[in-house]
């Protein structure tokens, strides 16, 4: 069953909007048949959509409108729909469910996905729910739920295939074929010592292209990769990244395979932490569209602050040339323009480190190199705009020295630039201070402060 959608025109040749699941049209249908009280029709326009696309229109409701949603379906959420959920939208939807429906859900999930919903809840509704699963996932989710945050503990999934190695390629197939319990999406299986010690993994496509009566351990790679339980999701997705890698065993302490890793579940982490250091550069939450006014507010208004403090700063600056400044009113003028360059040199510069830094480009061996370079490319890019805003002032003002004072000052504060915005990341990591957190607040008021020193400095000491 499908949703069909005419273009403003009438007819059907449908824009891309039109033909993506979740279209405006689509939502606000939804909206109006929630409205309406009309269950019938919603749930005709939700049947047809994939999980991940519900979660959408979860994501895209107001609260009023999410709250009438899950009042309709909570009873037979679909677990999939929770797992693909942001973290306060899923509060919302689940604080509006009855904990056993949650429940429900939750004996249908992976154990990593399950942990998710569970991990941010209420104290007493966490209880509630966990006391209400059957004993083997109630032990399964009890353990993830005590692993560190963001840890590769809190990614696993129990469920995967491991065999011993005296197995021939034969009976391995035979296990596919007969074991119920086998997770529902695997990419190679697991070669474990009496111990449960992995010893060794083999990819899927090596078993069905070996010969039945040949032992499994004649083919399995010998060191199979593996990470600790307590390691963290970043450096378990730079692994992945790394070595190309579809999945992954998860040792404890002692060494014994507890479950395993896969990369849908990765790509995730990459994103979720490619957004939090987007948004923690400006100052933000990654949930911050979907949270409250207040929340959101609360948020952003800390750094604002802060931005506050150092543009008080800057102005102290300007301040100490105010009598510079009443004398010739060129500079009043002009002055935006060396915030405005300094501050888009650093960033330039800034983003690239940053960057660099999380995805490990940058490391202590070629650091020297990298600084080098940035500089260099400072010095060239100061250059080039130095002779063009210092021809521009010069026949803008008609006084040649102001063109060379507007001139020297942008080299400088190219320069400076673009060394605060990577030696400043650089320090910030060494402190182990994320650098997407407090990069940008120093590196602006390093280039403002720079730039309106040596502009005003070198007016006051050549022009007047």
């Amino acid at each position: 069953m499908t949703v069909e959608y005419k273009n403003s025109s009438g007819d059907n040749e449908n824009s891309l909007d039109d033909v993506l699941p979740v279209s405006p049209e689509l939502v606000a249908e939804l909206i109006n048949a929630l409205d309406n009280q009309d269950k019938e029709q919603i749930n005709f326009l939700l049947e047809p959509l994939h999980s991940a696309d519900v979660a959408d229109i979860f994501e895209q409701l107001d609260d009023n409108d999410r709250k009438i949603l899950t009042s309709f379906i909570g009873a037979e959420m679909e677990p999939e729909v929770l797992s693909e959920l942001d973290d306060s939208t899923l509060d919302d939807v689940v604080s509006e469910m009855d904990n056993k429906d949650v429940a429900r859900a939750i004996t249908q999930m992976e154990s990593d996905d399950a942990v998710h919903v569970l991990e941010d809840m209420d104290e007493n509704d966490q209880k509630e729910i966990i006391d209400a699963l059957p004993v083997e996932d109630r032990v399964v989710v009890e353990e993830g739920l005590s692993y560190p945050e963001d840890s590769a503990g809190r990614l696993l999934q129990r469920n995967l295939v491991s065999v011993p190695g005296q197995w021939a390629i034969g009976k391995v197939i035979d296990y596919f074929r007969t074991e119920e319990n086998l997770p529902d999406e695997f990419y190679e299986i697991f070669v474990v010592d009496p111990m449960h010690h992995p010893i060794g993994s083999v990819a899927l496509n090596q078993i069905i292209r070996s010969e039945r009566d040949m032992l499994i351990s004649e083919i399995m790679e010998a060191e199979p990769k593996v990470v600790p339980v307590d390691m963290d999701q970043e450096e378990v997705a730079y692994l992945f990244r790394q070595y190309d890698m579809a999945s992954m065993g998860v040792v404890d302490d002692s060494g014994r395979l507890i479950g395993m890793i896969t990369v849908d579940d990765v790509v995730d982490v990459i994103e979720e932490e490619a957004e939090e250091d987007l948004m923690r550069m400006a100052g933000v939450q990654e949930t911050d569209i979907t949270e409250s006014v207040f929340e959101a507010s609360k948020n952003r208004v800390i750094w604002l602050l802060i931005n506050l403090v150092t543009a008080i700063l800057a102005s102290m600056v300007i301040a100490l040339f105010d009598a510079s400044i009443e004398q010739m009113v060129a500079l009043a003028i002009l002055m935006p323009i060396v915030a405005s360059m300094g501050g888009n040199a650093g960033t330039q510069t800034m983003t690239v480190t940053v960057r660099a830094i999380a995805t490990r480009e940058l490391t202590s061996t070629n650091v020297n190199r990298v600084i080098f370079r940035e500089f260099s490319i400072a010095v060239v890019n100061g250059v080039v705009i130095a002779l063009i805003i210092g021809v521009l002032s010069w026949l803008w003002f008609n006084n040649i020295a102001l063109g060379g004072v507007m001139g020297v000052a942008m080299v400088v504060n190219i320069i400076m630039a673009g060394l605060a915005g990577i030696l400043i990341p650089l320090m910030l990591d060494k402190l182990e201070i994320d650098p997407a957190l407090a990069s940008s607040i120093f590196v602006t008021t390093i280039t403002d402060v720079i730039g309106f020193f040596a502009f005003l400095g070198l007016a006051a000491m050549v022009l007047l």
